[in-house]
């Protein structure tokens, strides 16, 4: 009966609203990153918003939703990750339960372990239904690492180690700046909007810092991939 009403707590009118607009973002944005074949993906950022507001299990199918239509209507290689995105807003959801998004530095470490746990679960979709090259950016450090004497898991492990993290951290904290940015009123209106009330330093103080910090990282990431495959 928990699991029941904490399935049923998620689900308001305004989860079931906000979960077509996240899907959107999701798809809109993943789309553009494929499409130019960077080497992130920032394909959840609509996932972790309603998982944070709305909860874990609204999260979970906010993320399925969005890779099985993004898969079925644009890209038929978005379908078969839509275990990892299930995971991610799962996890997202539960990271913010834990108070991880109730300042900035507390998102990075909510991004990081959604990165671990998208990692791992990636990690045999690539290998054993892509041969380890997927249509994603980040390919391209697979085969350089493959080139350089690595394992296909190994080479397809280690990249998602080093791309996860950068990504997901990204994608918490734009989630987190857009929430911020977002009045407490509307906010209310969602079964767990007690997830990012601000600890401290104003929402305008949290805002700035969370965008200069995913702009860096996004940048530092980008940087080190040019120079890898120069």
């Amino acid at each position: 009966m928990n699991l029941i009403n904490s399935i049923k707590k998620d689900f308001n009118t305004m989860t079931w609203v906000l979960i077509p607009v996240a899907i959107a973002i999701n798809i809109v944005i993943g789309q553009f990153v494929v499409l130019l074949k960077l080497p992130v993906f920032l394909d959840s950022i609509g996932t972790v918003l309603v998982a944070v507001i709305a909860g874990p299990w609204a999260g979970a199918l906010t993320g399925t939703l969005s890779n099985i239509i993004w898969g079925l209507l644009i890209d038929p290689n978005a379908f078969p990750w839509f275990p990892v995105a299930l995971l991610i807003g799962f996890v997202a959801g539960w990271c913010a339960i834990a108070g991880l998004f109730k300042s900035w530095w507390r998102v990075v470490i909510a991004g990081f372990l959604i990165a671990i746990t998208a990692a791992l679960a990636s990690t045999p979709i690539a290998v054993y239904l892509y041969g380890g090259i997927t249509a994603s950016g980040s390919s391209f450090i697979t085969a350089f690492l493959i080139q350089t004497g690595r394992d296909m898991v190994s080479a397809v492990l280690s990249t998602n180690f080093l791309v996860e993290p950068v990504d997901k951290i990204a994608t918490a904290l734009l989630a987190f700046a857009i929430l911020e940015g977002l009045s407490s009123r509307y906010l209310a209106r969602f079964p767990r909007s007690e997830n990012v009330a601000v600890a401290k330093g104003g929402r305008t103080t949290q805002l700035i810092v969370a965008v200069l910090v995913t702009v860096f990282l996004v940048a530092l990431y980008a940087l080190v991939f040019v120079r890898l495959i120069s």
